[in-house]
């Protein structure tokens, strides 16, 4: 029998994973990783079987440790800031 992971490292795991995924710099990759994550947790909340739990848990940690060492290679050959992003207001001359 497996023993499955307990809530807290569920969401211990969660928690990394999303700060990982919105590490990213490009803006296509952050929210395709934000929106990926969600979608992986919430097939884990579902699920009652333990041995498969167990498994998406030990997956979801493979994937956490690719994702850290993509989104740092993302941020040192991240490119310009997308038009959709938040940016700051740049002030024109003579704008009070």
């Amino acid at each position: 029998m497996v023993n499955a992971p307990s809530r807290q490292q569920i969401l211990r795991l969660y928690g990394s994973t999303l700060r990982a995924a919105r590490s990213f710099s490009s803006y296509n990759f952050r929210n395709y990783f934000v929106r990926r994550t969600r979608e992986n947790f919430r097939n884990m909340q579902v699920e009652q079987d333990s041995g498969k739990l167990s498994h998406a848990y030990g997956e979801a940690v493979k994937e956490l440790a690719v994702l850290r060492r993509s989104a740092m290679v993302n941020q040192l050959y991240g490119g310009w800031r997308l038009v959709v992003e938040n940016q700051s207001e740049v002030r024109e001359r003579g704008e009070n």
